[in-house]
C-alpha cells in the first residue's frame, strides 16, 4: 500500500503512446473515471498539444466542481529534462517533439496547476516500489519469519524498448540529467549495436524470423509466444529461442544494474507476459561466472540471485543462511547472515497500474515537500 492509498487529493493523469493519449484522473490511488482515449496526433506538435488539453479538460468536467484536480502527472517518453518538464530529443514515437517542447510550463500555463513528467520506467519502478513487488516481498519475508528486509528496486519494462528505473530507500532516483539508462549498453550479440534491439518487440519479431524463415512483419510478440506453446501455427522452437535470446541479453544488461545499485529488480510491459520463455535464460546469465586473469573464477553477480515467483526459491530466499555467531569473550551471541542475496519477479499490480500509482504518489510527494 503506498503512502497516499487514502489521500483525498485528485491529480490527473495521462497515459502517453505514439498512437494514442489515455487520459484519467486518480485520488487515493484509485482511477475514478473511464479512460478516455484519443488520438496522439504526434506527427503534429500544436494538434497534439491540442489534444492533450483536451483530454485533460474533459476529464476535468466529468470530475465536476467538486472534484478539483491538484496537479497533474504522467508518464511521456524521453530523452527529457524531466524536472523542467521539457521533452527534445530523438523521440521515435512524437517526432514533433525533437526539437524540444516545454510541455511541462505550457500545461501548467493552461491549467494553472503544477505538472510533474518523468519516464515510464521511472514512474513504474516507483509504483512497484510503493504498492507492489516491494512492499509484497517484504510482507512475504516478514510471515515466513525473516528479518531480511529490502529498500531498494530496480524496475525493468520489456516492450517497444526497455526502460529501467531505479527507487533507492524510497527515493526516486531521477538522476541529475534525467538519463538512468541501460538500454543503450554495447549488445554482447551484435557488436556496435545498442542492447536495446535484442530486448523489445523489435528483438522477438526479427530473431523468430531468423529463426524460422518465416517472414511475416504481422506477427506480435503475443502470436509468437502462442506458437511457443502450441496453440498457432509455425515453429515452436524458433519462437522458444526467440524469447530466450531476449532473456540472455536483457539478463547481462540487469547484472550490471545490480551490481551497481543493490536492489530487487521488477518485471514489467507487454512482453513480460512471456516469462516462462524468457526468465530461465535471463537467470543463467545473471547465476554465471567470470575469472580474473589469474585464473580465480567468481560469480558474475556478487549476491545470490533468486526468481522470487517459484515458491521452493522463494523459500530458500527467505531462509537464506542464518547462523549463531559468538561475541568474542563473551558467552552471548548474535544472528549473522552471511549469504548476500537478491530476487527477481514479474510485476505485482500490472505495468500500468503502477506508472499510474508512481505519477500519483509522486505529484503528492512533491506537492508536500
Amino acid at each position: 500500500m503506498g503512502k497516499y492509498k487514502n489521500d483525498a487529493r485528485v491529480v490527473l493523469t495521462l497515459d502517453a503512446g505514439g498512437n494514442s493519449l489515455r487520459f484519467n484522473a486518480m485520488k487515493g490511488e484509485e482511477f475514478l473515471l473511464e479512460t478516455i482515449t484519443l488520438p496522439s496526433n504526434a506527427n503534429n506538435l500544436e494538434l497534439c498539444l491540442e489534444t492533450m488539453v483536451t483530454g485533460f479538460k474533459t476529464v476535468i468536467n466529468q470530475l465536476g466542481s467538486k472534484l478539483q484536480p491538484v496537479a497533474i502527472s504522467f508518464a511521456f517518453p524521453g530523452p527529457a529534462d524531466y524536472p523542467a518538464g521539457i521533452i527534445g530529443g530523438y523521440l521515435p514515437n512524437f517526432p514533433s517533439f525533437r526539437d524540444g517542447v516545454a510541455l511541462g510550463p505550457y500545461l501548467q500555463e493552461v491549467f494553472g496547476i503544477p505538472v510533474f513528467i518523468n519516464n515510464d520506467g521511472d514512474l513504474f519502478a516507483f509504483g512497484e516500489a510503493l504498492s507492489g513487488a516491494l512492499p509484497e516481498v517484504n510482507e512475504k519475508l516478514a510471515a515466513a519469519g525473516s528479518s531480511k528486509r529490502y529498500n531498494n528496486l530496480i524496475g525493468y519494462t520489456f516492450g517497444t524498448g526497455f526502460g529501467i528505473g531505479c527507487v533507492l530507500n524510497g527515493q526516486l532516483n531521477r538522476g541529475d540529467n534525467s538519463c538512468v539508462e541501460t538500454y543503450c549498453l554495447p549488445n554482447p550479440h551484435i557488436q556496435g549495436v545498442i542492447l536495446e534491439d535484442s530486448v523489445a518487440i523489435r528483438a522477438v519479431k526479427r530473431v523468430y524470423a531468423e529463426q524460422s524463415g518465416e517472414q511475416d512483419p504481422s506477427l506480435t510478440p503475443k502470436d509468437i509466444y502462442d506458437i511457443a506453446e502450441g496453440k498457432k501455427p509455425g515453429d515452436a522452437q524458433a519462437a522458444r529461442a526467440a524469447f530466450a535470446e531476449m532473456g540472455h541479453v536483457a539478463g547481462l544488461a540487469i547484472t550490471t544494474a545490480v551490481q551497481l545499485m543493490d536492489g530487487l529488480v521488477v518485471i514489467g510491459g507487454g512482453i513480460s507476459a512471456s516469462a516462462k520463455y524468457f526468465m530461465p535464460a535471463l537467470l543463467e546469465e545473471m547465476r554465471g561466472t567470470v575469472r580474473t586473469l589469474s585464473g580465480d573464477v567468481l560469480q558474475r553477480v556478487q549476491m545470490k540471485v533468486y526468481n522470487l515467483d517459484d515458491e521452493a526459491e522463494f523459500a530458500a530466499f527467505a531462509k537464506g543462511d542464518a547462523r549463531e555467531l559468538k561475541i568474542w569473550g563473551t558467552d552471548k551471541t548474535v544472528t549473522y547472515d552471511p549469504q548476500k542475496r537478491i530476487g527477481i519477479c514479474i510485476d505485482k499490480i500490472g505495468t500500468s497500474q503502477a506508472i499510474s500509482v508512481g505519477a500519483y504518489d509522486f505529484a503528492l510527494a512533491q506537492l508536500d515537500a
